[in-house]
């Protein structure tokens, strides 16, 4: 990593301020109660960050009983893989059906978790252990998403130091920190993103300060950890060959090339090395991309897909309703759509194939990086990276809804750079933190991912906008400003929807049950017992989806309105 000096000499050779320079210059001194500091993790620590670690800390210890997902069985499956079983059959594995799926630097990740486990209870890394939740397991695996974290906080801190307004960063690094997508989806429903997102954010960090050697090896780290961080791989190499392997004048820098190529090399070696002196690549290969999935997720990501296979199932009914003539896909008529596993088949739409996703998102993707091309800065770098991430989360196949962290992490360090950009950080922060409500359908936790997200956007979203608002200048402008306020306004509604539907539907069921019982006749055996147990799959009430249906394609009309927003105002600014 440079030093600040040499940083400073590197930028005086060519004629040129440093960025520490022209933050000397230009930002003014921080108030005397904000310099004092404590030092964590080699690194000044103000009282007011060192406060907000405290804080989240005591909440996350707090969401340790909390509901949690398959995925805390997956990663407890994971380290007693990598405990239990030589390398070479970490992924031959079938013992549990969570078997290992990601790249191997995460499984050496859990392989070094496993050794604490292993001490702490042994049956944590039994492999025949299969859902075991006690006590000891949950207060583990919980602890050290707490303690990966920090590489998240370290990332973040370093982002507040150098930059051109400390206050508004300080607040965007606050909120990154906060961010309800971590607590939803790492703290509650269990994964450790906030861990992987640390060391995105500390390769676009060293891509800021002119690093790009360690920014190409942290991301080729970064993705030999999850291989999802692909969808921002383009960004990365038309960014790092332009503006570190070639001249300004487009000459090929050899030495340059040869350092970056040489060291995302090793870091590949070290992690697909053994597997592949093995010859276990094309197995491990196998897990990482199962290609048999279907379009969409089986609650619908909140992307273009979602509005197309809502408006086929609208278009399904239009037609039968109305008797109109039209040939039907029988097998679309009954299609996955209803948040089962399995292919989407469309009955009035054309179905989609992987190839027209792939080339969908190609396209979109090349606009951006001809924009990048042409200039290879750093504003224009970390947008690319956005709406790559975008661009796969709007028309990627079989997307996940937690990948909306994608776009959200990396737009969240643009929201400062104008009003444009901070307008479409909201809308797009508002709709993809609530998409991630779903993952949490037990009722305790409704009031935490409620509460804490409406918190989280007041005090991240009110200081910002009074810092940067700017009133439309043309009525087209105060039209779409008028409408992007009366959208957001509907998230609170919307809110109140799906959370009466379920109420409303059990009701009225158990009326309807209620009805039956009172006309039959005792002793007459037609008169059918009720069914405890909720329907689900094909015989449920078809109600039962309508929540996340609702959910999913309320939010993609923000999420595609502001992927639209934000492809605007790149392609049309420097």
């Amino acid at each position: 990593m440079s030093s600040p000096n040499v940083l400073r000499s590197r930028f005086r050779d060519h004629g040129e301020k440093s960025p520490q320079d022209l933050v000397q210059e230009a930002s003014p001194a921080e108030p005397k109660q904000e310099s004092k500091s404590s030092t964590w993790l080699n690194m000044d620590v103000t009282i007011g960050e060192r406060d907000i670690l405290i804080l989240s800390t005591c909440l996350k210890l707090l969401l340790y009983p909390a509901y949690r997902s398959t995925d805390f069985e997956v990663h407890r499956n994971w380290l007693a893989i990598t405990h239990s079983l030589p390398l070479s059959k970490w992924y031959y594995d079938t013992t549990s059906e969570w078997t290992l799926d990601y790249p191997p630097f995460f499984a050496y990740f859990e392989k070094v978790l496993s050794i604490p486990a292993y001490f702490i209870d042994k049956r944590i890394v039994d492999l025949d252990n299969l859902n075991y939740d006690a006590w000891s397991v949950v207060a583990y695996q919980r602890t050290t998403v707490i303690l990966t974290e920090l590489v998240l906080g370290a990332a973040v801190l370093r982002f507040i130091r150098g930059a051109n307004d400390p206050a508004l960063q300080r607040i965007i690094s606050a909120s990154l920190f906060l961010h309800p997508g971590f607590l939803i989806v790492d703290h509650i429903h269990f994964q450790y993103n906030g861990f992987m997102f640390g060391i995105l954010l500390w390769s676009i960090y060293m891509a800021r300060q002119g690093d790009k050697l360690a920014s190409g090896f942290l991301f080729a780290v970064l993705l030999n950890f999850k291989h999802i961080y692909m969808y921002l791989a383009p960004a990365y190499f038309v960014y790092l060959l332009r503006s570190f392997c070639m001249s300004p004048q487009g000459e090929l820098l050899p030495r340059n090339f040869l350092s970056l190529a040489n060291i995302v090399i090793a870091v590949f070696v070290v992690s697909l090395g053994p597997f592949i002196l093995m010859g276990q690549l094309p197995q491990l290969l196998s897990r990482l991309f199962p290609f048999t999935r279907g379009l969409n997720h089986a609650y619908w990501a909140p992307n273009a897909w979602a509005l197309v296979t809502a408006a086929d199932r609208v278009l399904l009914q239009i037609v039968k309703r109305a008797g109109i003539s039209l040939s039907l896909n029988a097998e679309g008529v009954a299609s996955t759509s209803r948040g089962l596993v399995g292919d989407t088949v469309f009955a009035v739409l054309p179905n989609i194939q992987p190839i027209h996703t792939f080339a969908v998102t190609l396209l979109f993707q090349t606009g951006f990086l001809v924009k990048l091309w042409r200039t290879p800065s750093y504003k224009s770098f970390l947008g690319a990276v956005t709406l790559c991430g975008y661009t796969s989360f709007m028309f990627g196949w079989h997307v996940h809804e937690k990948a909306i962290l994608l776009v959200l992490v990396p737009l969240s360090l643009l929201a400062c750079e104008s009003y444009p950009y901070f307008r479409t950080f909201t809308i797009a922060s508002v709709a993809g933190v609530f998409s991630l409500f779903p993952l949490l359908f037990t009722p305790a936790e409704i009031f935490v991912e409620v509460i804490y997200s409406v918190l989280w956007a007041t005090l991240v979203f009110v200081p910002l906008n009074r810092r940067m608002y700017e009133f439309p200048r043309s009525l087209p402008g105060v039209i779409v400003d008028l409408a992007e306020k009366i959208y957001l306004a509907g998230f609170p509604i919307l809110q109140i929807v799906v959370t009466a539907i379920p109420i409303l539907t059990s009701r009225s069921s158990q009326h309807q049950q209620a009805a039956v019982a009172a006309t039959c006749v005792p002793g007459n055996f037609s008169c059918p017992e009720p069914d405890p147990t909720p329907q689900t799959g094909a015989g449920a009430s078809s109600f039962d989806f309508l929540p996340l249906m609702l959910t999913s394609v309320y939010c993609a009309i923000g999420l595609v309105w502001a992927f639209l927003r934000l492809s605007w105002i790149y392609l049309q600014h420097d």
